[in-house]
């Protein structure tokens, strides 16, 4: 049984593993990648901007070529932030730097564990599995040129379709399923990284405060459901008995309104009563 990805504890676990991250990279990126350091909860200091933003996961390869951010994202306020992120990182190299030239490269993947509520300009809904931003130059002709290599990705299980490319599709089943199905997981083991991740989130393998965090999260996301539920089926309500109070204005009958609304005859000869 795998804990869930959409944990932070566990998700931190899974891909703070330098050998994960060689994989995730090469598969994602098609670059080798060897991680120096590894951190969590990194912010710069001093600041960059008004936003105090923190990333997730942030390693350094070893010929210090290479940076890698990993975001964890359950909820999706302001799409925009994550190119914010990815741009303050960009922006860090070159005031660390001593020429303006940032001569490191920033890979930024964004995990979703929820679907997008982001939209285009003209309010069409985001539905995609995989979503890229690169920042080289392209000619008319859309040639591409790798000036800047600086690039930003975007995952979401959500929306994995038939011919998503199967190095993306392991990470993407492999998120899925530590969510959806993480008792009889359907993963691609022959993909090292994911078998890796695999042993180290499985239940045998969780310290007591990763399986606490899990059950936790595992509650907490049962109360949300719950609470959600309740707000639909209250609004459902109140819509009836605003519906009611209509029609009684209008003199329709008890029997009309029960029709209409579904309410019983007390309910409608309360809502008379108190009018």
């Amino acid at each position: 049984m795998l804990g869930n990805l959409d944990n932070e504890i566990i998700f931190k676990k899974a891909f703070t593993d330098k050998f994960v991250l060689r994989c995730l990279v090469k598969d994602l990126f098609g670059v080798d990648f060897e991680a120096e350091t590894v951190e969590t909860e990194k912010r710069f200091r001093p600041k960059i901007s008004y936003i105090d933003f923190k990333y997730d996961i942030f390693a350094q390869s070893k010929d210090e070529r290479v940076i890698v951010e990993i975001q964890k994202v359950d909820y999706d306020y302001n799409f925009d932030r994550f190119l914010l992120y990815h741009n303050m990182a960009i922006a860090e190299l070159q005031r660390t730097s001593k020429e303006y030239k940032a001569s490191k490269v920033v890979y930024t993947i964004a995990v979703f564990t929820n679907k997008y509520v982001a939209t285009e300009r003209n309010g069409d809904l985001v539905e995609r599995d995989i979503l890229f931003h690169h920042s080289n130059l392209f000619d008319l002709e859309g040639k591409e040129f790798d000036v800047f290599g600086h690039k930003l990705i975007c995952l979401n299980h959500q929306y994995i379709k038939n011919n998503t490319p199967q190095g993306y599709r392991d990470w993407l089943q492999l998120v899925k399923e530590s969510i959806k199905n993480p008792e009889n997981p359907n993963i691609n083991m022959d993909n090292q990284g994911v078998r890796k991740v695999a042993e180290l989130i499985d239940y045998e393998e969780l310290s007591p405060e990763e399986l606490t965090e899990n059950k936790n999260k595992n509650a907490a996301e049962s109360a949300k459901i719950a609470y959600e539920q309740f707000a639909k089926e209250q609004g459902k309500l109140e819509e009836k008995i605003g519906i009611a109070k209509n029609s009684i204005m209008a003199g329709l009958s008890n029997e009309v309104i029960m029709q209409i609304t579904g309410l019983s005859a007390e309910e409608i000869e309360n809502l008379r009563n108190k009018n």
